[in-house]
């Protein structure tokens, strides 16, 4: 199981060198389940707006990007599920309850958490979350 982040799925669909990178080992993985947090399509929201603003996409192409993202996820948990246990580790942890919302999804599940925040993946780390670091397409994988 993997579980997918607003950051790296945002990655996927807008073409960096990471996103792209993601989408080759999602696509090596395609048996696995992809899962997120409903929190995902309101970071996602969020995210995409800061690209509207900035004027690097205009507000169609902002859709249809995140109808891809979207896509990407084969089911969404409810918040509602993890909330208490995400805030319980953002105290004990000193983080955004934003992140320990996947970093606990992943947690539960024994799942791979598929990233682009560098502060998310030290804590995983630390936690001994499994999550993919320093993806490179230059290496097609994982370090």
């Amino acid at each position: 199981m993997i579980v997918l982040d607003c950051s790296a799925a945002v990655g996927i669909v807008m073409g960096t060198d990471e996103g792209r990178a993601f989408g080759i080992l999602l696509e090596s993985e395609a048996d696995a389940e992809i899962v997120s947090s409903q929190l995902f399509l309101v970071e996602m929201a969020s995210a995409f707006r800061k690209y509207v603003k900035a004027g690097l996409i205009d507000r169609r192409a902002a859709l249809d990007r995140m109808d891809k993202a979207t896509r990407l996820v084969d089911r969404f948990v409810a918040v509602s599920e993890h909330y208490r246990e995400a805030f319980t580790e953002a105290l004990r942890l000193d983080r955004s309850p934003y992140d320990m919302i996947y970093l606990t999804l992943a947690r539960r599940n024994a799942a791979t958490l598929y990233t682009l925040d560098r502060n998310l993946m030290r804590v995983c780390e630390r936690e001994g979350v499994d999550c993919v670091h320093e993806i490179r397409l230059d290496q097609g994988g994982t370090d």
